[in-house]
């Protein structure tokens, strides 16, 4: 709407709607130097993500064979456990048994 009042004010004022000043121009220049600075220190941030992330990458390589001799002994410990628990139960039973072998 402004510029078609504009448009039909004298024709001063629509020189001054077509024509963009040089404060325009060094406003968006500014924008377009602080828009390409941002991006760059993004781009650095990105990389240096990516670099952090191979090295983690490559530890987590180097560790998977002691975690998998982790769980290999967790999972022994699990059924020694179980071992156990069953040896009690029938040491119990031994144990009840001689005791009613005892009494006679």
């Amino acid at each position: 709407m402004a510029t078609a009042a504009a448009a039909e004010g004298p024709p001063e004022a629509r020189v001054q709607v077509a024509k963009p000043t040089s404060e325009d121009y060094k406003l968006l220049e500014n924008m377009n130097k602080l828009t390409s600075l941002k991006y760059l220190e993004m781009k650095a941030i990105a990389v240096n993500i990516s670099r952090n992330l191979k090295d983690l990458n490559q530890k987590y390589a180097g560790l998977q064979p002691y975690l998998e001799q982790i769980n290999l002994i967790e999972e022994q410990v699990a059924a020694l456990e179980q071992a156990a628990y069953k040896l009690d139960a029938y040491s119990k039973k031994l144990e009840a048994k001689y005791k009613k072998l005892e009494k006679r």
